[in-house]
């Protein structure tokens, strides 16, 4: 039974890692990012959002903008009057209907409405450096998550290599135990190891597991055979201080809080000009209709002595309004936004820290991941030769089945450092390339339709009317 359950772990982890040998036809990083770029939910939905964003341009625009309305109303009213003396009783009934166009135009609102246009356009600049930062934070996700399956897939692969050593170790040790040449502790030593790697392997395959589907749900789809990746070499800065003096200029969420800036800049103005005098031209045609119908003697017929009258009018007039006094509001609306501008200043100075950080950060871990390839490699290779002596020094009786055990757990050691030192130097590039502000579908020439997010904007910033969006809906 525990023979079968081995077999079939054996062949699992051989499913799952059978393509990494298999160059031809497998996904490259650059294939995966290019899916992602397209496909990642989050990356969609902050371009939903920057969409909803330039609609704030047209909305500031109207308040410059004439309004215009249908106006429309109908009355009916009845009257009965008594006269004294023994004179007749009189009713009325008046009916009367109105239909006409209302235009209203401000033509200075205290700068309020130049202001908001402006604080409007800044919004959209920041919310396009922050579609620009969500770009490359989810392309550096798909990179790690790329190369954590490849890394995986590997662990995966030698925990199944190490159990097929192990299961020959049994064998071995149990045949030399029957025959003499050995002891049940060789016996019982070399079981101890297999029941180990049986569980590791378990750990492993789990592990592989939920890596892909942490790559599905950042690139959108199931990974294939992934072939190796190397880290952008070329895109990377050469020295740590060129790489704070690009970060600082050119990245994404720095250029978005100084946006932010500008923006809140804007909002103060506007929050002033509520202080400002206000004038407005109001016009209006009008169609009135009225129709009264008076009956003398209530027993008589309606409709025997019946006035109408149509009357069409037009009128115009302008109007100033001078605040004098708002109960506090304003002045404290003012003092609000000169609050958030104050914020906005600050927030640059942390951005620009959190950048420098980063790229620091990515830096000594890019150099460090190459470092320890380098040194892995170099035990990687001895504990190999290690391995391959102390079994031929058991075969002639001056190793034990421990030794080799122990070698052998050196050398899986290795390689599996080795592993997770490749992983590291791959996404710590791609890390550092973020850091800088260079990772982006246009620097890394991905194979994928570029989206312009001025192309929206150009279509909505100056349109006065219309309820479909530009694709359609």
């Amino acid at each position: 039974m525990v023979l079968k359950k081995l077999s079939f772990l054996a062949l699992l982890s051989a499913s799952i890692v059978a393509g990494l040998g298999q160059s031809a036809g497998a996904e490259t990083l650059a294939q995966a990012l290019a899916k992602a770029y397209s496909n990642n939910q989050n990356l969609n939905a902050a371009r939903a959002q920057l969409r909803a964003t330039d609609e704030n341009v047209p909305q500031a625009r109207a308040g410059l903008r004439p309004t215009v309305a249908a106006v429309g109303s109908t009355t009916a009213s009845r009257s009965h009057t008594t006269f004294g003396d023994g004179l007749p009783s009189q009713r009325n009934r008046t009916y009367t209907g109105s239909i006409g166009i209302q235009i209203n135009q401000t033509i200075f609102d205290g700068f309020q409405t130049p202001n908001n246009v402006r604080a409007a356009k800044a919004q959209v600049r920041a919310s396009q450096y922050n579609l620009s930062n969500t770009e490359q934070n989810t392309l550096l996700d798909a990179a790690t998550a790329y190369m954590n399956v490849i890394r995986d897939r590997q662990i995966a692969d030698l925990r199944r290599q190490n159990l097929g050593f192990l299961n020959e170790q049994v064998r071995a040790a149990r045949a030399r135990f029957e025959v003499g040449e050995g002891t049940r502790t060789d016996v019982a030593q070399a079981e101890s190891q297999q029941a180990l790697a049986t569980a590791l392997l378990n750990s492993a395959l789990a592990q592989v597991a939920s890596s892909e589907a942490t790559y599905f749900d950042v690139v959108g789809d199931a990974p294939g055979s992934l072939a190796p990746a190397n880290a952008p070499s070329r895109q990377l800065p050469n020295s740590v201080a060129n790489a704070y003096s690009i970060s600082q200029r050119q990245h994404p969420a720095i250029l978005a809080t100084l946006a932010a800036v500008d923006a809140a800049a804007f909002q103060v103005k506007s929050a002033e000009g509520a202080l400002l005098p206000t004038v407005s031209v109001t016009g209006e045609v009008a169609n009135d209709y009225t129709m009264t119908d008076t009956d003398p003697n209530p027993g008589s017929l309606p409709g025997v002595d019946v006035n109408t009258q149509n009357q069409v009018s037009a009128t115009i007039g302008a109007q100033i309004r001078i605040p004098l006094y708002q109960g506090g509001a304003a002045s404290s609306a003012v003092r609000q936004q000169k609050e958030v501008l104050g914020q906005r200043r600050i927030e640059v100075d942390g951005t620009r820290d959190q950048v420098r950080a980063a790229v620091a950060t990515s830096w000594a871990q890019l150099q460090a991941a190459r470092a320890n390839i380098t040194g892995y490699q170099a035990q990687v290779r001895a504990a190999r030769l290690a391995l391959d002596g102390v079994i031929e020094e058991r075969n002639v009786g001056q190793r034990t089945t421990l030794d080799v055990l122990d070698a052998q757990a050196d050398l899986i050691s290795a390689q599996i450092l080795l592993a997770g030192a490749e992983r590291d130097e791959v996404v710590a590039g791609y890390s550092l390339l973020s850091s800088v502000g260079l990772l982006s579908s246009k620097n890394l020439q991905l194979a994928a339709s570029e989206y312009d997010p001025n192309d929206h904007y150009i279509e909505v910033e100056d349109k006065w009317f219309g309820l479909r969006t530009p694709d359609g809906r």
